[in-house]
């Protein structure tokens, strides 16, 4: 199965925001950020930028014709900031030219003062301080105060992540060009196109069905543009209203990574307390989340962490509270895992403090508490088909983890400056958005009368190849060729009410929205089939281009049978709507059933340090993975490798740096580094669970873009342990990303 884009990516040929042909008067737009993170706006003077050749406007919140607002849970941040600032780099003019080079040279002349205050980014301050994003939020179950004193051993500790720059290949960009009726067409690198259509909606004071958004695919997202692209969009949007002319707005990468919210740093309190054969009866945990200036998705985010405070252990009593707190940072958002990891690496962190003090392997802990069938999960959702075990045995028979763990041993035993550690890393991760409403898509399929197929859906294509599966639902369905099949781009004009591509949901939504248009378009051929061939409708099927009677192909093929379709005035287009069925969650009580399924897998990880340096690599990762019945094997299988490689990159070298006045240090590709092809593992294997066909998946496959991502967890475990190794007596605090320079730091 080849990606949908591959053969143009190749080529050179894919079109990207900053690739579509522009109109000729189309004007520039550059942004104007503020030089402090939090202060008063004492003055803006703009008038040397006014004057710069080839400026047009200075655009500033004054001239927002609606409301200076974009937030979308809690609406807390505004377009252009009037009179406060609360981070570096918070919008406040944007500046139209001829150019984008005068555009940007006039924001270097507008000059802006402040009046300083004090600034925040540690989270434990800010919650101190009282500065949270919204009430505190706790999932429990069971009485932890009652089962503290039947544990055998009790340990506690503290554990802290990093934020992790997205680092899309495709910048954030918008291209707005106004139309007729006074509403305006919007070409936007965005994730979420009814929320760009909505926000640029209100802002504008302009009814939705004025604001079309269009997105023919994204060059990479993973969480960035779901929310943070709005900004842009409505920007570039207010800019075209404001001058009459199209503007587009593409930032350059130096003010992407300094402009933009990144995966949120976490600084966690744990307390595990377990039986002296290894079981687990109590856990608390206390996440202080790093949300930034605003709210953005932050509390949906805290949400998703609390729902996977335990990963994938049954803990029969559990107590975690999460704060989302607010710093003068610029806001974070949404990214791979969606706050998942940082529970998991929570989790994780307080295994190992046990495992240390029982003086047993963390691995030993883990087996003995994984879900099984009829657990309950502290906010309630029985597990069914529960399929960690499974990829836990899989994985000991695949890889034959004894005699890697015996390997290490050895190796450690032979070798004195280069040591070698060991780790298991189960994943549990909920498929479906956690907001119930969301989980809904639409579908719009026509069938033409010489047999092509065109799609739409709210789907956006950004490599996970979700237009590859798509146009395979269609292809099996209707029994034809992929090849006669388009998925259109990405448009509010043709589906409606679209909720954003992520959580690992994309596939799942407008796949079974497409599979059910689809089954509706096929219904009506099978009966008209059905009355050419004077045959029974039950005894015909399509496959392979052709009609069949009772399995037996007919003279009638695919393309005429469309064609007279169409002559005869059978409708040949159809529109569906699909919602996840049996989902549900009460906020108020913090229980309920809200995922449609899980997604399991376990991946083994050894690395190898070398002491004196401090440098070290990924020798080995070995991974089974639950696909349920995958629908594109190869699709799926680089989902996994490249969610990996970003997941050990977050854990290992992705060190987002911020001074104390709240400046990103971290802010080119020389400072802040990510993995590339040599920092990959030595040996890679992806073994694919057998006989996992799921009834709730897409033709009983399984979502794949997240859970992969927590795997790369265990290379931070692992390095841990090869640090051990070198040095029993060192003390290595649970702090991520794990760089050489740290490691050294430790061991020398």
């Amino acid at each position: 199965m080849k990606n949908h884009d591959a053969n143009l990516h190749v080529r050179g040929l894919s079109r990207f925001v900053d690739d579509f042909l522009a109109p000729d008067n189309t004007l520039h737009a550059a942004v104007k950020g503020s030089a402090i993170a939090h202060g008063a706006i004492m003055s803006i003077h703009h008038e040397k930028a006014e004057k710069h050749p080839g400026v047009r406007k200075i655009v500033l919140a004054k001239d927002v014709p609606g409301e200076n607002q974009i937030g979308s849970i809690i609406q807390d941040e505004q377009l252009l900031a009037d009179h406060e600032v609360h981070f570096i780099s918070q919008p406040i003019a944007i500046v139209v030219a001829e150019t984008p080079e005068q555009a940007r040279e006039a924001v270097a002349l507008i000059d802006i003062e402040y009046e300083e205050k004090p600034v925040i980014t540690d989270p434990r301050v800010a919650a101190e301080k009282g500065q949270l994003i919204a009430p505190a939020r706790t999932f429990s179950c069971g009485d932890t105060d009652t089962a503290w004193g039947k544990c055998d051993v009790v340990v506690s500790g503290t554990a802290a992540s990093g934020g992790q720059e997205h680092l899309y290949l495709e910048t954030q960009g918008c291209l707005a060009v106004l139309k007729e009726d006074g509403g305006l067409k919007l070409i936007s690198s965005t994730q979420g196109p009814t929320a760009v259509q909505r926000i640029v909606a209100r802002v504008l004071d302009l009814p939705m069905h004025k604001i079309e958004v269009d997105v023919l695919r994204l060059g990479g997202g993973f969480g960035g543009k779901e929310d943070q692209a709005t900004a842009w969009a409505t920007m570039a949007a207010l800019a075209a209203y404001r001058v009459g002319q199209p503007v587009k707005l593409v930032l350059r990468r130096h003010e992407d990574m300094l402009m933009t919210g990144k995966r949120h740093p976490y600084s966690s309190d744990f307390k595990i307390g377990l039986t002296k054969d290894g079981k687990i009866l109590a856990y608390e945990a206390i996440y202080y989340q790093n949300a930034g200036a605003a709210a953005d998705l932050s509390t949906a985010i805290l949400e998703r962490t609390l729902f996977h405070s335990t990963n994938s252990y049954f803990i029969p009593n559990v107590k975690a509270t999460a704060l989302s707190c607010r710093t003068n940072l610029p806001p974070n958002t949404a990214f791979r895992g969606f706050g998942g990891p940082q529970a998991m690496f929570v989790i994780e962190s307080a295994i190992a403090v046990a495992a240390e003090k029982m003086g047993v392997t963390p691995e030993v802990i883990q087996a003995k508490n994984l879900w099984q069938d009829g657990d309950a999960t502290p906010y309630g959702q029985i597990m069914h088909e529960c399929r960690i075990k499974s990829c836990w045995q899989e994985m000991a028979e695949k890889s034959n983890i004894k005699k890697l763990q015996q390997n290490v041993r050895e190796f450690n035993a032979n070798n004195t400056l280069v040591k070698k550690g060991f780790t298991m890393m189960p994943v549990t991760f909920g498929i479906s958005f956690t907001n119930t409403a969301l989980n809904q898509a639409g579908a719009l399929v026509h069938v033409y009368n010489d047999g092509s197929v065109s799609i739409s859906t709210g789907a956006v294509e950004m490599g996970q190849g979700v237009n590859s599966k798509l146009q395979q639902v269609a292809a099996r369905v209707l029994g034809i060729d992929a090849r006669r099949i388009r998925v259109d781009s990405t448009n509010t004009g043709r589906v409606a009410n679209t909720s954003p591509t992520a959580a690992s949901s994309g596939s799942d939504l407008n796949g079974h929205a497409t599979r059910l248009a689809c089954e509706q378009i096929q219904e009506r051929l099978q009966c008209f089939a059905s009355r050419l061939l004077d045959v029974e409708r039950s005894k015909i099927t399509f496959h392979d281009d052709k009609i069949w009677v009772d399995e037996m192909p007919q003279s009638l093929q695919w393309q005429e049978l469309t064609d007279k379709a169409y002559w005869a005035r059978v409708s040949l287009s159809a529109q569906a709507h699909y919602s996840t069925p049996n989902i549900h969650f009460d906020k108020n009580k913090e229980k309920g059933h809200p995922f449609a399924y899980y997604a399991y897998g376990v991946a083994a990880t050894v690395v190898r340090l070398d002491c004196i340096r401090g440098t070290y690599k990924v020798e080995s990762v070995d991974i089974v993975h639950d696909l349920g019945s995958s629908l594109s094997p190869k699709v799926d299988l680089g989902q996994i490798e490249g969610a990996l490689m970003q997941g050990i990159g977050w854990m290992m070298m992705e060190d987002v740096v911020f001074s104390e006045q709240g400046r990103l240090l971290a802010n080119t590709l020389s400072t802040y580094k990510i993995p590339d092809i040599y920092f990959a593992p030595e040996s890679l294997r992806v073994h694919i669970l057998e006989n996992a066909d799921h009834p709730a998946g897409l033709f009983h496959s399984k979502a794949i873009g997240e859970p992969p991502f927590m795997y790369g967890i265990g290379a931070w475990f692992a390095l841990r342990e090869a640090m051990k190794a070198y040095r029993q007596d060192v003390d290595v605090p649970f702090v991520a990303p794990f760089t050489p320079e740290s490691v050294l730091m430790r061991i020398s």
